[in-house]
């Protein structure tokens, strides 16, 4: 089965990815088709922002986090109903991991799927250097296609006859959007980049929606689809032999009813404070326990028949008063906590785990926090941004004996730890972590950490799950 679809990638990071990206799954709708978004790279947020337009769940593709057999096997399985993908980069078009290469950028991804490449310029302070630009993304890497370019916050009309001069004798791709610059299109940022889209009320999530609508009216459509279709896509008899821990876990799904007949019921943190997942990470825990969302802002308590916890990331720093407030669910979870419930967080989760949080906007109040581990939150101004990789070395953990793990970070605080008798089960060989190159609190049966993982290409899942299941039968 061969699904069309483009890769929308950029010069360089802030260019309008995101914008455009949903423009075209709105203006596609219109049209007929079926649209399946993906997100290329690790991000949490921009997917948030195609779900909303879209109606359907975005996926994110991540060479590094899923390995290469795990990317396509989400791609394909996910975009078999569909009639056309959009793939959301990550970064400039050939940012990945170092400048060695182009591993885990927006070309890789694009190459690995052979979907052609829309490439989104900004036109803000140049016109005919424009085309030298794109001229050197074009021949930068020939076993790169690069099928179309879209031209980003134009100025004016002269503007844009100066660019398509300069391109008409330099460049032979073709245009296929021409976006003028408007600043009554206006999108919420925060630290972190775009606010998660779970945050916006109705009004803003209706001003997005227009303004796809608007964007999508200067793009060429007849051009964009006819170049999503002119690529030999993946077909499902071509994907090579997936890893050894892929076809494991596989082959435990077949016996998903044993677990489901053990009663394992897995509480998953969703709310504005709690919102980072992986969509395939969550299809892979509900094909063998039962999940259901709570909210650690709004909700009482955790319900008793609980035998799993996760704490994923998101802002807990914007509304800590309101998580503060909630004494009842914070004494609730801890109380599990000590009992010995499996607990997985990252980030976010990891943050609440501890005893406050402060400094957001330099705010010098202390919220208090859950306090499992003797340790204190600081926002700061400077960002941790990057892959991990991470040596577990403990095996007193639901982890077992499971070794090497791949993730990433992307933070505006510090956890400051006030115990150094506090169990440090990573040491990073990738990464920063929570001090020192070490990473993931471990206390009772939870784990903490600010890395991110994702459960595709990993028994990362499993183990929790057997955690699970060796709880529910206290």
């Amino acid at each position: 089965m061969k699904t069309p679809g483009i890769v929308i990638g950029g010069i360089t990071s802030g260019v309008g990815k995101t914008t455009i990206s949903i423009a075209i799954i709105q203006g596609l709708l219109k049209r007929g088709y079926k649209v399946q978004p993906f997100k290329i790279g690790p991000d949490f947020i921009d997917p948030t922002y195609h779900n909303m337009i879209s109606k359907r769940r975005s996926r994110n593709l991540d060479v590094w986090l899923m390995g290469i057999n795990g990317l396509k096997e989400s791609y394909l399985e996910n975009s078999i109903d569909s009639d056309f993908t959009v793939l959301e980069g990550v970064m400039g078009l050939y940012d990945g991991m170092s400048g060695r290469n182009n591993f885990t950028s927006t070309a890789h991804v694009s190459k690995i799927l052979d979907l052609p490449i829309l490439l989104v310029v900004d036109a803000k302070k140049a016109a005919r250097s424009l085309a030298a630009i794109t001229l050197g993304f074009i021949k930068f890497d020939r076993k790169i296609r690069i099928s179309g370019v879209i031209l980003n916050n134009i100025a004016s009309e002269r503007h844009l006859r100066y660019i398509v001069e300069a391109f008409d004798s330099k460049i032979k791709i073709p245009i296929v959007g021409k976006i003028f610059n408007d600043k009554s299109l206006i999108y919420h940022e925060r630290h972190l980049g775009l606010i998660p889209g779970m945050e916006l009320n109705a009004k803003l999530q209706d001003i997005i929606t227009n303004n796809s609508k608007i964007i999508a009216e200067h793009l060429d459509f007849e051009k964009i689809i006819q170049i999503g279709k002119e690529i030999n896509y993946p077909d499902k008899s071509k994907i090579e032999k997936f890893s050894l821990d892929f076809v494991k876990r596989k082959s435990i799904y077949q016996e998903s009813k044993k677990l489901l007949d053990s009663k394992v019921k897995i509480l998953v943190a969703l709310d504005k404070s709690f919102n980072f997942y992986y969509q395939d990470n969550l299809d892979l825990l509900h094909k063998r326990a039962k999940i259901e969302f709570f909210s650690p802002l709004d909700d009482s308590c955790v319900s008793q028949d609980t035998t799993g916890i996760i704490l994923g990331g998101g802002f807990p720093e914007v509304i800590a008063d309101k998580l503060e407030n909630n004494s009842n669910m914070r004494r609730s979870i801890l109380d599990l906590a000590q009992k010995d419930i499996p607990i997985y967080a990252e980030c976010g989760g990891l943050m609440y785990l501890t005893k406050t949080i402060s400094g957001y906007k330099n705010r010098k109040k202390k919220h208090r926090m859950v306090g499992l581990f003797d340790a204190d939150t600081i926002m700061t101004s400077k960002v941790t941004l990057g892959y991990t990789e991470a040596l577990l070395k403990s095996n007193r953990t639901y982890l077992g004996k499971l070794r090497n793990v791949r993730g990433h970070e992307f933070h505006y605080s510090n956890v400051v730890v006030n115990n150094a008798d506090l169990e440090l089960i990573y040491d990073l060989k990738k990464g920063k972590g929570i001090m020192d190159g070490r990473d993931g609190f471990h206390a009772h049966n939870s784990i903490a950490s600010y890395m991110h993982t994702h459960f595709m290409n990993s028994t990362f899942s499993d183990r929790f799950l057997e955690g699970c299941v060796q709880y529910s039968r206290k």
